[in-house]
């Protein structure tokens, strides 16, 4: 069973895994800003989330395993931008990240979804291909050329 924690609720252990995870290297180069963040910006950053009510960053359970985090961000009349990381010692978690993120953007009645995606990102492209997001622009972010996909839900 998939349980959804919100960045705001956790505890030291849960923000500390996930800065562990941010920073890993298999999933840093993928992020926009891919510098190491330490401790403090993070737990700054979580601290700020709870003033925010236009985006929403989760932990993801599945059974006793933490498998990734998924967000929803610039959340704006229907809409959202999602964003999604696997734990980086699982392999092949990719589709239920999707799933639990595509189901808890149905509940807060967002109806349309964009993912930006750098262009050698093919493993990101192909699972959100697999869930029916197609490309509408392409654009270049610190340098590196991404893609912009949506999908209406």
């Amino acid at each position: 069973m998939i349980q959804l924690h919100n960045f705001t609720t956790l505890d030291v252990s849960q923000k500390e895994l996930i800065l562990s995870w941010r920073n890993h290297p298999t999933v840093r180069k993928w992020m926009i800003n891919d510098n190491e963040i330490s401790l403090e910006e993070h737990l700054h950053f979580i601290d700020l989330l709870g003033t925010k009510t236009n985006s929403c960053y989760c932990l993801v359970q599945n059974e006793s395993q933490y498998i990734g985090v998924i967000n929803l961000t610039h959340i704006h009349n229907n809409s959202a931008e999602l964003g999604i990381y696997a734990n980086p010692d699982m392999r092949g978690v990719g589709s239920v990240l999707m799933t639990a993120l595509i189901d808890y953007a149905s509940t807060l009645g967002i109806s349309h979804l964009v993912a930006n995606v750098f262009i050698t990102n093919v493993r990101a492209q192909k699972l959100y291909q697999k869930f029916e997001f197609t490309e509408i622009r392409r654009i270049e972010s610190n340098k590196k050329k991404m893609m912009t996909l949506e999908r209406k839900l």
